[in-house]
């Protein structure tokens, strides 16, 4: 199937993605932008993981304030170069990012950080909560399962959908960042402040 370069124009716009790599992601769906999408998606995943492992020494300190001025955020977010920490798109990603945690309000970065006690805690409650409405046990740990990952999803800010477009996490708007800039990019940590 021949590609026209109003399907990879769309498909950039869409992913961000470079020419090239847009093109060979529509001859392999044969022209179908969603599966070109995901292709991407997993191809995104798998360049990101490869550049994770690069040292971030460089980036910022990003701040966001609310109009009411009750709610702020400083967030760092780490690079590998100066240059890319001073770049517009960068500093408008790092935006995001601290509007996002000022409109969510994530209480760890990933499900990892969180102290084993607060997990075990709400797994407690859930077990609890469905031995009460009579769920037969054989079934309860699937359900408490898909109950923390839901609860992680809430919490942890590269699980929560991102406030822009629920359509992608957080950890895969950092990782469409790491394709387009073409550097490692990491959150290393955020604080949230409200006011009340």
């Amino acid at each position: 199937m021949a590609i026209d370069a109003k399907q990879v124009a769309e498909l950039r716009e869409m992913t961000g993605a470079g020419m090239m790599d847009a093109k060979k992601a529509l001859e392999e769906a044969n022209g179908d932008l969603v599966q070109a999408t995901e292709n991407l998606r997993k191809r995104g995943a798998a360049k990101a993981a490869k550049k994770s492992d690069r040292v971030t020494s460089e980036g910022r300190v990003h701040s966001y304030v609310h109009a009411t001025g009750k709610i702020g955020v400083l967030v760092e977010v780490q690079c590998e170069t100066d240059f890319v920490a001073r770049n517009e798109d960068f500093i408008s990603f790092c935006n995001d990012i601290a509007l996002h945690i000022a409109a969510n309000d994530p209480t760890y970065m990933r499900r990892e950080d969180f102290p084993q006690e607060v997990s075990d805690k709400e797994k407690e409650l859930f077990i609890a909560e469905l031995k009460e409405s009579g769920k037969p046990e054989e079934i309860i740990d699937k359900i408490v399962e898909g109950k923390m990952d839901k609860f992680y999803s809430e919490n942890c800010l590269l699980e929560q959908a991102f406030v822009k477009d629920d359509s992608k996490t957080m950890n895969q708007l950092v990782e469409e960042h790491i394709l387009a800039i073409g550097e490692n990019i990491q959150i290393s940590r955020f604080c949230r402040f409200q006011i009340g």
